[in-house]
């Protein structure tokens, strides 16, 4: 047993949406998360500038004595995961846009991939798509600007139908079968990007995201190398390289949304 404390990092809050399932899946680990909010978005940087920032933040968990970090973040795990890894001897967890499973769901339906520019034009994800049964099937929408409005915390219905127009409008009336919330703060507004998208297409519309696969992954990473905690609380330690005062509450709300 080792009860020294996971790891976890995204650009900004979004990345919670990926501790609440970690806690849920594993709720005797002890976590720390680290929120570069100062930072964010990641989506419009260069990849060297988002490589730079990763490694900052692996480096800052890792002085905190983690025992494996969980990259939260799309588009740090497109851009550094590879050589985070390289550089660390501990586990590093990585996540993916869900598209997948959203693919593997039978149907004449298209799925759309919501997600930041950066992720939808790096390598990384383009081969990710190019393995799917029908790559033709996924639409990827960049969604420049919605990260930024969901930092300032704004998570409510409606509250994003200016921006969600712009993106989808030119696809309205297709059939949809699925949506990928390809940016961990998209989880966060999954009711507000299904509603709408339920005025404006046919189809199920059903929401995939990678949350709970990467927890999943987490827990086996820490079996295979005798990591697990059986006995912790599950208490988490919340950083932000933002303004602590403004996110650091919204951390312990978003946790338990």
């Amino acid at each position: 047993m080792d009860n020294r404390p996971v790891g976890v990092f995204d650009s900004g809050l979004g990345g919670l949406s990926v501790l609440r399932e970690a806690r849920r899946i594993l709720p005797h680990e002890d976590f720390i998360f680290y929120g570069d909010n100062k930072n964010a978005p990641y989506g419009d940087k260069t990849e060297e500038e988002v490589a730079r920032l990763s490694f900052s933040c692996a480096d800052f968990l890792v002085r905190h004595g983690v025992k494996a970090i969980v990259l939260a973040c799309n588009t740090a795990t497109a851009v550094s995961c590879n050589e985070i890894r390289h550089r660390l001897s501990i586990p590093v967890v990585s996540i993916e846009p869900a598209i997948k499973p959203a693919c593997s769901v039978p149907g004449d339906g298209k799925v759309l991939m919501l997600a930041t520019l950066a992720t939808t034009k790096l390598e990384r994800y383009a081969a990710l798509q190019a393995r799917m049964p029908d790559p033709s099937r996924v639409i990827n929408v960049p969604c420049i600007g919605l990260t930024d409005r969901i930092e300032k915390g704004i998570f409510e219905v409606g509250a994003f139908d200016d921006l969600l127009h712009s993106y989808l409008s030119p696809y309205y009336g297709i059939k949809v079968d699925a949506i990928v919330l390809g940016c961990t703060h998209y989880v966060f507004i999954g009711d507000a990007v299904r509603e709408f998208c339920l005025r404006h297409f046919k189809g199920e519309c059903k929401l995939y995201d990678g949350g709970e696969g990467t927890a999943k992954q987490l827990g086996r990473k820490l079996d295979e190398f005798d990591l697990r905690n059986n006995s912790g609380s599950g208490r988490v330690e919340f950083y932000t390289s933002g303004d602590e005062t403004f996110y650091l509450p919204i951390f312990k709300k978003l946790i338990e949304r």
